[in-house]
């Protein structure tokens, strides 16, 4: 399997060149059962995400081709195991997937973050599916954002975060077979 890792600043035109990118793998593939699919993690928690999550189904509603779309904003690993041999999919995005693991639980009154392990698991979890996905004929675009051009944060919960995600996003670049850093519109290809 193929994994292609895009990642870029906020608004930065990452989500929009994993569309173009996966379509053109969508409409070069041989194979006749194949599908285009969006794995959605994003929750509409407050307005500007969910003014984020109806422009980017409007993104994809422009498009010629049809996706399927999955909403996956917290077992992950239960998305990738519906994935069948041929599939392009898009999962967007890893850092919204990591922000929803930290809290989730935070309604019935403790966020994993706070329960010992539970972020680990989730995470492990998470990996594992995607290493099952290797010996599948799945290509599979992973999306995150760039936060490490800001500076240390006094906060240990948000420096976990960047911590974790960081270390995820190296993680996906050791097993992708291309990788991508967006800019300002600009692809600069890494891998």
């Amino acid at each position: 399997m193929p994994l292609i890792f895009i990642s870029g600043g906020v608004r930065s035109g990452k989500s929009h060149f994993a569309e173009q990118e996966a379509v053109l793998r969508y409409q070069n593939k041989d194979l006749m059962d194949k599908r285009l699919i969006y794995i959605a993690s994003g929750v509409a928690m407050d307005v500007e995400m969910e003014k984020r999550i109806v422009r980017h189904q409007a993104d994809r509603l422009k498009q010629a081709i049809a996706w399927h779309t999955i909403e996956a904003p917290y077992q992950i690993q239960d998305a990738f195991h519906t994935l069948v041999e041929g599939d392009i999919v898009l999962w967007d995005c890893v850092t919204t997937w990591l922000t929803n693991a930290f809290y989730e639980g935070f309604d019935s009154g403790t966020p994993c973050v706070e329960k010992p392990g539970c972020l680990e698991d989730k995470i492990w979890f998470m990996r594992s599916a995607v290493l099952t996905l290797l010996d599948k004929k799945v290509t599979l675009f992973v999306v995150s954002n760039e936060l490490f051009d800001e500076p240390p944060y006094g906060n240990e919960e948000v420096e976990l975060y960047r911590q974790l995600l960081g270390n995820l996003h190296q993680w996906f670049v050791s097993i992708s077979q291309e990788a991508y850093e967006i800019n300002y519109g600009i692809v600069k290809k890494w891998k």
